[in-house]
C-alpha cells in the first residue's frame, strides 16, 4: 500500500463542474484528515473515507477544518492555500493526508504523501503549507 501526492483527478473534473469554491466568503468547507501508511491514496482517490485513517489523542477521525485564503492569480497562474495546521498536543503516527470538501459529500482534492511515517508524542503536530506564490502555493492551475 502506499500514499502518491497528487492532485485527485476527480477534483479537476470537479473545478470544470463548480463542485468547489475557495472563496473566504462563502466558500466550501475544506477539511484534512491524516492517513498510516496502510492507506492506498493517489491520484484516483474520490472522496474522504475512514479506511487507514490515523488515530491518536489529540486527533479526531474526519480531521479539522483547514483556513482558506482566497484565490488569487500571478501571471498566468491562478492559486489558492491554506493557512498552516496545528493537532495540538496529539500523540499520532501519520504517513500522508487528504484534503477534501466536506461541503460537497466529502469529496478529494489532493492528497499529501510525507516521505515516511511522522509521529508526533503529545506535543503539534503541525502540517506546514508552502507559500501562496505562484511557483509553491499547494493548488495551482497555469
Amino acid at each position: 500500500m502506499a500514499i502518491t501526492q497528487a492532485m485527485c483527478t476527480s477534483f479537476k473534473k470537479e473545478l470544470l463542474e463548480g463542485t468547489h469554491n475557495f472563496k473566504n466568503s462563502g466558500g466550501s468547507t475544506f477539511k484534512l484528515a491524516l492517513f498510516t501508511s496502510s492507506a492506498t491514496l493517489g491520484a484516483a482517490t474520490t472522496a474522504y473515507a475512514t479506511t487507514n485513517e490515523a488515530t491518536g489523542s489529540g486527533y479526531s477521525a474526519g480531521g479539522a477544518n483547514l483556513t482558506r485564503v482566497d484565490p488569487s492569480s500571478s501571471g498566468t497562474t491562478a492559486l489558492t492555500d491554506f493557512a498552516d495546521l496545528t493537532f495540538s498536543t496529539a500523540s499520532v503516527t501519520a504517513n500522508g493526508a487528504v484534503i477534501y470538501n466536506s461541503s460537497a459529500s466529502d469529496k478529494a482534492v489532493i492528497v499529501l504523501a510525507f516521505g515516511g511515517d511522522k509521529t508526533s508524542t503529545a506535543g503539534d503536530f503541525t502540517i506546514q503549507f508552502p507559500a501562496a506564490d505562484a511557483s509553491n502555493a499547494i493548488i495551482r492551475i497555469a
